[in-house]
């Protein structure tokens, strides 16, 4: 997971990640990488609109944002 991060993180790519707080409820972000650490990082968080911190125990999947195409 770090790798796909601070590859992120370089190349400036939004990732969608599947993250549960510490009280356990389950969000569903996309999310820009800013900085990797050895047990968080920051991202930019396009759903809250602002730079939040993720610790990496509970981040329960993470991606490259897909592009879904609705429509005929």
């Amino acid at each position: 997971m770090n790798g796909l991060l601070l590859r992120a993180a370089s190349n400036g790519e939004l990732l969608e990640m599947i993250y549960q707080d510490n009280k356990g409820n389950i969000s569903q972000r996309r999310i820009k990488v800013l900085a990797v650490g050895e047990e968080s990082f920051r991202a930019f968080c396009h759903i809250r609109k602002q730079q939040r911190t993720f610790k990496l125990e509970n981040v329960l999947s993470v991606g490259p944002e897909r592009k879904i195409r609705r429509g005929a």
